[in-house]
């Protein structure tokens, strides 16, 4: 009876070691279907550009560019006339696309076809196309082109705001010139903001990408196009699994106006925004850390205009909520110059509504003049208990700052925990959700000594041209 259970039990074992393989294999995605119905509209791009070399020195017998003393010879030798290498050659590059309509016009990433002088564009079937730049935009990495062809396949676009974290998708491309190769992986995140990235929400996945594969496109199941292949995070130039893609709604938005008139608009309100951390929230009053903080305004700028005020935390703008404060240019950046926009801020413990009307960014919006060095004075002040030695302004250094009132920051001793630097101007005083401008010693000290040590200051700090909000806490908090 034993030996029957026994034998019972391994062929129920073994069963369940057939049966589940194939079960696991049936859950597993199959990429084939959509590739093959979507495939065909992705293209190759290869761009040209004619660059005129350098003429090399003459070197020595010997010297080539592995040796050590080739870098000396090429700067400290006389380039001769008519040396190799004088004269022009062509720099060429890799990327991929996608078509997006029948008659020709197809999107790609601004940087696969900057200053290119040549475009190719190459179809799965084998045809080659010149193609024209109708418009590129490089504040969101889009350019859309153009050829001369007809009845060509075309994607079909999703949703790109209702893609899940985790969920499956597709990237086709031209990896190191590879063409038409698939990989897959999963969103890894979305809403990501990357360095002096401002107007894309990028979507994060470990999709394999690599050199080749920008500009093409990356699909969700259903075989819809949800963003643009556009960078990787790497510290050796391949894939390290970190790969961002620019959503496909800002895609289309911007293919729009790249269509209509080749180029974009987008809004400013001249504010300069920073985030909120958890300690500048309890400063500010605030239940939680949300809303993009204003640090400084642009003069006689649409905030300006509208009364928003250096301190004020913007938490909705058009009606939309700004969670972070990387979602503010974004919001802006989106709004139609000339439109007015309803704008919420959080203000000395209360909210308040304000009426801006939002002007058209440009690329000289922003201020290139530095701030001034100021000579300290003469009698320096001691250390406060935050570590700080501050000086007050003269009239002839107010007059310079172009400001009414501050406090000049001459030292940080005493293993302050600051990131105040010598020369930083201390504006206001931010306590229990009230800003106050301050202008003497006498009164900052005040101010101080009415706070609570473990609680620490925030402070509003000019520095050069800019100002930011900075929390300051006593050397001794942490025992």
């Amino acid at each position: 009876m034993k030996s029957l259970l026994t034998a019972a039990l391994f062929g129920l074992s073994s069963a369940f070691s057939f049966v589940a393989p194939a079960q696991a294999q049936r859950e597993l995605p199959d990429f084939a279907e959509l590739v093959a119905r979507q495939g065909q509209a992705v293209v190759n791009i290869s761009t040209t550009q004619h660059v005129k070399a350098r003429a090399m020195p003459q070197l020595p017998p010997g010297i080539d560019e592995d040796d050590p003393m080739f870098d000396f010879f090429r700067r400290f030798i006389p380039q001769q006339p008519g040396a190799p290498g004088a004269g022009a050659q062509d720099a060429r590059s890799l990327g991929s696309g996608f078509i997006v309509s029948p008659d020709g016009y197809l999107l790609t990433n601004a940087h696969v076809v900057d200053e290119a002088d040549e475009i190719t564009v190459k179809l799965t079937d084998k045809r080659e196309f010149k193609a024209r730049v109708i418009g590129a935009d490089k504040r969101t990495d889009v350019a859309l082109l153009k050829i001369d062809a007809s009845s060509l396949p075309v994607v079909k676009f999703g949703d790109a705001t209702q893609l899940r974290v985790g969920e499956w998708v597709v990237a086709i491309g031209s990896p190191f010139g590879f063409e038409n190769s698939v990989t897959a992986g999963i969103v890894s995140a979305k809403g990501r903001s990357l360095p002096q990235e401002n107007f894309v929400p990028f979507i994060q996945t470990d999709v394999a990408i690599n050199p080749g594969n920008s500009g093409g496109p990356l699909f969700n199941m259903r075989g819809e196009v949800v963003g643009i292949n556009s960078q990787i995070y790497s510290r050796n130039g391949g894939f390290m699994g970190l790969s961002f893609a620019i959503p496909i709604d800002v895609v289309m938005d911007v293919q729009a106006q790249l269509r209509a008139t080749g180029r974009v608009q987008r809004g400013r309100i001249g504010v300069v925004i920073q985030e909120v951390t958890k300690e500048l929230a309890d400063s500010f009053g605030m239940k939680r850390a949300e809303g993009a903080l204003v640090s400084s305004i642009e003069p006689r700028g649409p905030a300006d205009k509208a009364g928003v005020e250096p301190g004020d935390v913007i938490v909705r703008f058009g009606g939309n909520v700004v969670e972070k404060s990387g979602d503010l240019p974004r919001l802006v950046g989106g709004t139609r110059p000339g439109t007015t926009s309803q704008v919420q801020v959080w203000r000395n413990g209360a909210l308040r509504d304000i009426r801006i009307d939002v002007a058209e960014l440009n690329d000289d919006s922003i201020d290139p003049r530095r701030g001034r060095r100021n000579d300290a004075p003469e009698a320096r002040p001691k250390a406060n208990r935050l570590g700080l030695v501050l000086s007050e302004l003269t009239p002839q250094q107010r007059r310079e700052l172009n400001v009414d009132s501050g406090l000049r920051v001459e030292d940080v001793t005493g293993g302050a925990r600051s990131e105040l630097r010598p020369g930083d101007i201390i504006l206001a005083v931010i306590a229990r959700g009230k800003q106050t401008a301050v202008s003497t010693l006498e009164q900052f000290n005040a101010l101080l000594s009415s706070m609570e040590r473990k609680v620490g200051m925030t402070v509003l700090v000019r520095r050069g041209d800019n100002q930011t909000f900075l929390t300051l806490r006593a050397p001794d908090d942490s025992k």
